[in-house]
């Protein structure tokens, strides 16, 4: 099995490259906005939604990694400045460490000015609806900005199957033939 971990920034396209990663591959794909979208409406932007957020996901992880399918795909906003997100990171490699998984981490980053356009899009509009007040949407993506690394430094990653892409310029399709194309995913 392998597990997948696409972090970036808001709008970076996390998401969309997933949803062709798992087209191209036969992998699930578990973005981040399938349980926040799920607990959103129930608990608003409160600890409480996050803390069962980080709950839910952690047991599809657990269940998931012992299914013995091909492999998951998941999305992050990895807030590099937070122990916590550190922290959560630590425990979803784990889980598939555990059942013996091959981990790949793939950290996309993309312009300012690209990542505001991606934060109108359809796709993203449709599958995410508490990104549909856009103005709202746009305001957290950039006021993180100010409070949040939401990219790595140079060789802060240290896991052994790590690729970062600048795709501002890259279709999704594009983005995912690299990841396949680094990580060997199609050749078994």
């Amino acid at each position: 099995m392998k597990f997948i971990l696409i972090f970036g920034p808001q709008a970076v396209g996390k998401m969309t490259v997933g949803q062709s990663l798992a087209k191209q591959t036969g992998m699930k794909l578990l973005h981040n906005h399938m349980t926040i979208d799920l607990l959103q409406p129930l608990f608003d932007f409160t600890p409480e939604m996050w803390r069962l957020t980080h709950h839910f996901r952690e047991e599809i992880f657990k269940s998931f990694a012992k299914t013995g399918q091909k492999g998951l795909i998941t999305t992050f906003v990895w807030a590099f400045n937070m122990k916590e997100d550190w922290a959560f990171v630590e425990k979803m490699c784990s889980i598939f460490n555990a059942e013996g998984a091959d981990i790949y981490f793939v950290e996309l980053e993309a312009d300012l000015n690209e990542r505001l356009r991606r934060n109108l899009t359809p796709n993203r509009l449709d599958h995410k609806p508490t990104k549909r007040n856009v103005q709202q949407s746009e305001a957290h993506l950039l006021g993180t900005m100010e409070t949040m690394r939401l990219n790595s430094f140079e060789n802060e990653i240290k896991t052994e199957n790590y690729l970062r892409i600048n795709n501002t310029n890259l279709s999704a399709d594009e983005t995912a033939r690299r990841i396949i194309d680094e990580f060997k995913l199609l050749e078994e």
